[in-house]
């Protein structure tokens, strides 16, 4: 056994399974282009190559040195064609530790193929197919919104991988990474090279550019790249949790970009596209359910996606340990305890302890009988959130919250969604705050 394959046996060890089955399991050892300070491992394509790289290339070195004694450079590419003539190596069939072929990783499962495409999502999907094959030249840029897990990170990238695959310059990151990237090049001087990666690649992908809000510097420079990748015909494609008007806290200027293009929305699926991307991630996750379970996930579940293969994942993991066979019955069973534990994970306190951190309000103001009009305001949203995220029933919050009976907080819910849906800074607030509340489940 050679020494990259013995490597590749103790990486399976150390990374999931799934990681090691879809992508690890493609690559093999080359061991005619490999030396003692050089590594050189072929992949089936470019996507798994670069996969592998970006996430375990460092591992990988590592590995061989804890072999070897020497840590070697890590290349991942295509296999080499034998020609008569000795070909010299092209840029684009080698993704080397030290030379990343993109500046942001972009998941090679996300492709259109692996899309399940419906009628909630079909004009974004199409949309999306048609900037793929013309980056550039129609729909730039391209606005996909929707709510949580409904497709856009998926389509988004699925753009990406297409083009990236065809040697194209791809950048696909969130708002934060973005602004975080950001402040790091503002911090050391080093805009120029900001810039250089953001302005002079083929497509921008940029995840969720609704916390792009308030962040009145961020917007200035990403003002100037938008119009700078636009004028030069570089393909732009954003995604966000709503369309670029109902988004507060955003330049006029860059809504009005937004809008430039094509606005395309997805919607949580209807119950057959519903049972087909159950469907379609069982053959991904190579997880065995008939038609009767698929259906009853299907009613019982949300739309997120990726709740969907966090169920099927579980299920796979229950049935494999409790070696029991994947019946409606057993399913049952596990995905009752999982609806159940989704909710019970936050509670009451959780969510006062966030609102009255970010609100600037001591907790035991939020319970307290205080008239004054920011702890008002501030009891309200934690009475909100904590019905909104949590199982308590209106007696229940009544009662914790030291009011009357379960009419006052009926009224308080009626009052709070009618202010989200009046006021688009507020709806920014109960999701910034919400985010931060299940984020600290």
């Amino acid at each position: 056994m050679s020494i990259g394959r013995k490597v590749l046996d103790l990486l399976k060890d150390e990374i999931n399974e799934a990681d090691y089955n879809r992508y690890i399991k493609q690559v093999s050892y080359c061991t005619e282009h490999s030396k003692s300070d050089l590594a050189r491992f072929n992949a089936p394509n470019l996507l798994i190559a670069n996969w592998v790289k970006t996430k375990y290339s460092n591992k990988i070195a590592h590995l061989f040195e804890l072999k070897t004694g020497v840590r070697p450079q890590i290349e991942i590419g295509l296999p080499q064609k034998r020609n008569k003539l000795k070909a010299s190596k092209k840029p684009e069939d080698i993704a080397t530790h030290n030379k990343p072929v993109t500046h942001s990783l972009l998941n090679p499962s996300y492709t259109f193929e692996n899309f399940v495409e419906g009628s909630s999502n079909n004009f974004a999907y199409v949309a999306a197919e048609n900037v793929a094959k013309a980056p550039g030249a129609i729909y730039n840029p391209l606005f996909i919104y929707g709510g949580v897990g409904l497709g856009k990170t998926h389509l988004l990238q699925a753009i990406g991988n297409y083009n990236q695959n065809l040697g194209k310059s791809v950048i696909y990151t969130t708002v934060e990474q973005f602004i975080n990237d950001f402040t790091r090049h503002i911090r050391n001087g080093t805009m120029d090279r900001f810039r250089e990666k953001y302005r002079l690649c083929d497509l921008l992908l940029i995840d969720d550019i609704q916390f792009l809000s308030g962040k009145t510097q961020t917007q200035e420079e990403f003002f100037h790249t938008f119009n700078e990748l636009k004028d030069a015909n570089k393909q732009i494609i954003l995604t966000a949790d709503r369309k670029p008007k109902e988004i507060a806290g955003i330049e006029d200027r860059l809504i009005s970009r937004f809008e430039w293009g094509l606005l395309a929305d997805i919607q949580a699926p209807e119950l057959e596209t519903k049972i087909a991307i159950i469907k379609k991630k069982c053959e991904i996750n190579h997880v065995l359910l008939n038609n009767e379970v698929i259906e009853y996930i299907a009613t019982v579940i949300d739309s997120n996606a990726r709740e969907i293969e966090g169920i099927l994942n579980k299920l796979h993991g229950f049935s494999r340990m409790m070696n029991k066979d994947l019946t409606l019955e057993f399913t049952k069973d596990v995905l009752k305890d999982h609806i159940k534990e989704k909710r019970d994970n936050i509670t009451v306190e959780d969510i006062i302890k966030v609102v009255s951190k970010e609100l600037n309000i001591k907790p035991s103001e939020i319970r307290s009988k205080s008239r004054t009009k920011n702890i008002v305001y501030a009891r309200r949203v934690a009475i909100f959130l904590t019905r909104t995220l949590t199982q308590n029933t209106m007696p229940e919050l009544a009662k914790y919250y030291g009011m009357k009976d379960h009419t006052s907080v009926s009224h308080t819910m009626k009052a709070i969604e009618k202010l989200l849906k009046e006021d688009a800074n507020f709806k920014l607030k109960i999701d910034e705050l919400t985010n931060k509340i299940t984020s600290n489940e």
